[in-house]
């Protein structure tokens, strides 16, 4: 019996989260996915997750939410995390950290375990413990519940996901690079079987810089002032990837996919909106 997963790029501001919320309907149809996965590290304002968007997500039928560098961007998450077991936050972060590294989902007999890991390099605000070492311990627990295991590995650098890709080779079941918010062309399944993307893009607006207003972007980078960007709404979209697998964890196929959404409207405080 194949098992059929969905994973969302990364969510950002409510763009995203409206983008997200009007093209699941032909994301269901499209892949039929037994599980849904989405990372949202950037989901509530362009910069973490809010209490608000965690429910709302979970609403929208996402089965797990992972996070990356942001995960305690937002004080209210931070103290909510004992009660959102459908969000999971890197694993290699400091322990005793709120919240948790990995989730077993579980439907019928289709079972799934989700672990989320934060790379090394490029973060200046956040320092997680080793993710090589972390995958080697972490995966052959998580493989004593299931042989389905997929890996967000959320870092900065092309080489970083390059190389946890080839490591983590038979080791899991799928590695799916985030944190670019670009979607890269590399989709394929590797010699021992593990399906893997660079970066698995984002869902929110396309004509931006990330997912963020590109006039401010650009004078951040004219003046040298740090400039807090606004999210961006022109040509919205969802970005992720589809991944079958075999009984055994083996990945049978992984396609990259992009899905035009609809133009959002001003709505206020919907869709999980924060102020």
């Amino acid at each position: 019996m194949s098992l059929s997963i969905v994973f969302l790029g990364e969510i950002v501001g409510k763009t995203g989260v409206f983008t997200l919320k009007s093209t699941l309907p032909e994301i269901r149809q499209r892949f039929a996915p037994d599980f849904i996965i989405a990372n949202a590290d950037s989901a509530t304002g362009g910069a973490g997750l809010g209490i608000q968007h965690a429910v709302y997500l979970r609403k929208l039928g996402i089965d797990c939410v992972v996070m990356g560098e942001a995960a305690y961007y937002k004080p209210d998450m931070t103290a909510f995390y004992p009660k959102a077991s459908w969000v999971i936050r890197p694993a290699n972060l400091p322990q005793g950290n709120p919240g948790r590294g990995w989730k077993i989902l579980q439907k019928g007999d289709k079972k799934l375990a989700v672990l989320c890991l934060l790379g090394q390099s490029g973060y200046t605000r956040v320092h997680a413990d080793n993710p090589f070492v972390a995958l080697d311990q972490i995966a052959a627990y998580l493989a004593r519940e299931t042989h389905a295991i997929m890996l967000d590995f959320h870092a900065t650098t092309t080489a970083e996901k390059l190389t946890m890709a080839r490591h983590a080779d038979g080791k899991v079941s799928a590695v799916i690079g985030t944190d670019g918010r670009a979607l890269t062309a590399d989709a394929r399944i590797l010699p021992r079987g593990t399906a893997a993307i660079t970066d698995a893009g984002r869902v929110g607006s396309i004509l931006s810089v990330g997912g963020m207003d590109p006039a401010q972007k650009i004078r951040e980078f004219m003046t040298g002032i740090p400039s807090w960007a606004r999210e961006a709404t022109a040509m919205p979209e969802t970005q992720g990837v589809a991944i079958v697998l075999d009984d055994a964890g083996k990945a049978l196929q992984i396609e990259a996919f992009r899905i035009a959404g609809k133009e959002i409207r001003d709505e206020g405080k919907s869709d999980g909106e924060e102020h």
